[in-house]
């Protein structure tokens, strides 16, 4: 039996740390801001915004604390470590996206009730440098992995959201600048929250998935069982385990069969296939020999789930 796992994902943890940080800072001071405007121009698609942007605030802080727990080291308890703290946090801000979406759309609807009256140009001015810094925001990020690691492309999904909002607000403002149609408002907010209600759905499934120890995104498992089937001197694969630690650590376990006496050669296969064809660099594999009369098996008789 043999594990193995390769720790080349420090350069983009470092990486990831650093854009959180840098976003995180830039965002936090920008919340007061813009929640204030809305309060002075008494509009709700700032105070959405606002209200976006603080959950970016707090998901940002959180994804870097995640970073910080994760990078405690493994224990007797802890066996993967703090790592899994990263998806935990996740989670907590796809829940936190729904719950403000639903927010949004509830004071959306009592003012397609009411309308009020929303002072444009200073609404106009805030959406502005809302969308410059939203666009700043979103850039450090793109720097970051946000197609691997789950809590930077939630983070970065936070902040395009917001970007959304701040173009909604500036369509909005515009609209009422304009032609006097208040309705602008609450429409805009209104679309706003479906957006960031879409994004609290996608980012909580994928973490309640991953939590599930669901098989990892864009993993094919009947070609990795077809591909460790094909190597030679393997008849039969049983006890196929694959799933996800967090959303950039995928494990694999199983039990392969061999008629010939060449476990090392079988094993050393086996793990350089998965870690150069498939990346997954986290594998425990046993090899074991088959009994005397399954020496003429055929592969798929033992081609079945545990």
């Amino acid at each position: 039996m043999a594990h193995s796992h390769s720790h080349s994902h420090h350069h983009h943890h470092a990486k990831n740390k650093k854009a959180l940080f840098a976003s995180f800072c830039i965002i936090s001071a920008f919340v007061v801001v813009v929640f204030l405007g809305g309060l002075f121009t008494n509009s709700l698609t700032l105070l959405s915004d606002a209200g976006h942007m603080l959950s970016d605030a707090l998901s940002l802080g959180i994804g870097l604390l995640a970073f910080k727990l994760g990078e405690k080291a493994i224990n007797s308890k802890m066996t993967f470590g703090y790592r899994r703290l990263e998806i935990l946090a996740a989670l907590f801000n796809g829940l936190l996206l729904i719950g403000i979406a639903l927010l949004i759309i509830y004071e959306a609807l009592q003012r397609f009730a009411q309308p009020e009256e929303v002072s444009s140009v200073g609404m106009l001015a805030v959406a502005v440098v809302g969308a410059m810094i939203n666009l700043i925001v979103a850039f450090l990020l793109t720097r970051a992995d946000t197609s691997e690691n789950l809590n930077v492309r939630a983070a970065f999904m936070h902040v395009m959201g917001d970007l959304l909002g701040s173009v909604g607000a500036i369509i909005a403002s515009i609209l009422i600048m304009w032609f006097g149609w208040t309705m602008a408002d609450p429409i805009a907010s209104f679309l706003i929250s479906i957006i960031i209600l879409k994004s609290g759905f996608e980012i909580t499934t994928m973490s309640f998935h991953i939590l599930m120890e669901g098989i990892p995104m864009n993993t094919e498992v009947k070609k990795i069982r077809e591909a460790l089937l094909d190597i030679q001197g393997v008849i039969g694969l049983h006890d196929f385990h694959v799933w996800s630690v967090t959303s950039e650590f995928t494990a694999l376990s199983c039990h392969l069969v061999i008629v010939r006496n060449e476990h090392d050669r079988v094993l050393k296969d086996a793990l350089k296939l998965l870690q150069d064809e498939f990346h997954i660099e986290h594998a425990t594999i046993q090899v074991e020999r088959a009994q005397a009369e399954l020496d003429q098996l055929e592969p798929h008789r033992c081609n079945t789930y545990s």
